[in-house]
C-alpha cells in the first residue's frame, strides 16, 4: 500500500545542536550571539517556506531485491543485501522539505547574504534527514510496535553503503515520486535538493549491526552507520 504523508514544518525542525554540528560547531561549544541570531532567522525562514511531505510504499523482499539490484552497479558485497532478507517488513520512501526552501537559499546567495543562506541550507539538510527518522518511527509503529526491546527500524539510501546512486531510478519508478514533486536529474540527484529516499527496514536490532569494513567504507566521509546505531541504542558490534 502506498501512502502520502504530510507534516507541519514545525514537526520536522531539527534540533539546534544538529544544525550547529553541520556548521562545524561541536556539542559543548557555546556559539556567539551572532550565530544564534542567524540560526533563529534561518529557522524562521524554514518554517515559512518548507512543505515537508513523503511517499511510502510497503514492498516484499523479492520485489525489493529487484529494486535494489537496479542497474547492476552496486558494490559486490553490501550491508543492505544482508539486512533486507532478515527484516520483518520493508518499505520504500521518498521525502522532501519542498522546493520553497531551496529557492530561498538561492535567493539569499543572490542577495549577498551568504551567512544566512548557508545556515538555512544546514537547517534544511538536517530537517530532510529528520524526515527519514520520522518515517522510521511511523513504520515501526505500523509493523509490530515501537522500536525498542530488541527491535529497530532504520533507513538505507542509494548512494550510501554500496547501494549505487543509479538505484534511484528503480526506486523512483516503483514509487512514482513525481506525485509529491520530487524528480531525478541525469545524475540521479533529487530535485528539490533537500530530499531523501531509500528503504526502511524493520526487524530485530541485530540485523542492523555491521562493522565499517567494506571496501567502500574507506571512501565514506562521516561513518554515520555507527553513530546511528548509538543514537538508537544498538549495542556496538564486537570486533
Amino acid at each position: 500500500m502506498k501512502q502520502r504523508i504530510e507534516w507541519r514544518p514545525a514537526d520536522t525542525l531539527p534540533e539546534r545542536r544538529e544544525v550547529l554540528l553541520l556548521q562545524g560547531i561541536p556539542a559543548g561549544v557555546d556559539p556567539s550571539g551572532r550565530i544564534i541570531s542567524i540560526v533563529e532567522s534561518a529557522t524562521a525562514i524554514y518554517l515559512e517556506t518548507a512543505e515537508p511531505r513523503a511517499l511510502v510504499a510497503d514492498i516484499s523482499q523479492d520485489a525489493f531485491a529487484r529494486v535494489y539490484h537496479g542497474e547492476g552497479s552496486n558494490a559486490p558485497v553490501t550491508p543492505v543485501e544482508a539486512i533486507a532478507p532478515r527484516a520483518d517488513a520493508l518499505a520504500l520512501f521518498v521525502a522532501t522539505v519542498g522546493a520553497g526552501v531551496t529557492d530561498r537559499i538561492r535567493t539569499l546567495f543572490a542577495q549577498n547574504e551568504p551567512a544566512l543562506a548557508v545556515m538555512l541550507d544546514a537547517v534544511a539538510s538536517t530537517a530532510a534527514d529528520r524526515l527519514t527518522h520520522l518515517l522510521a518511527v511511523r513504520h515501526a509503529a505500523a509493523t509490530g510496535g515501537a522500536d525498542g526491546q530488541g527491535r529497530l527500524t532504520l533507513g538505507y539510501s542509494p548512494g550510501y553503503c554500496g547501494w549505487h546512486v543509479s538505484g534511484q531510478r528503480a526506486l523512483f519508478a516503483y514509487l512514482q515520486a513525481d506525485a509529491i514533486g520530487v524528480t531525478l536529474n541525469a545524475s540521479c540527484l533529487m530535485d528539490p535538493l533537500k530530499s531523501v529516499s531509500g528503504v526502511l527496514a524493520a526487524g530485530p536490532a541485530d540485523i542492523h549491526r555491521f562493522l565499517p569494513g567494506y571496501e567502500f567504507c574507506a571512501d565514506c566521509r562521516n561513518r554515520t552507520c555507527l553513530g546511528r546505531a548509538k543514537t538508537w541504542s544498538v549495542p556496538a558490534a564486537s570486533e
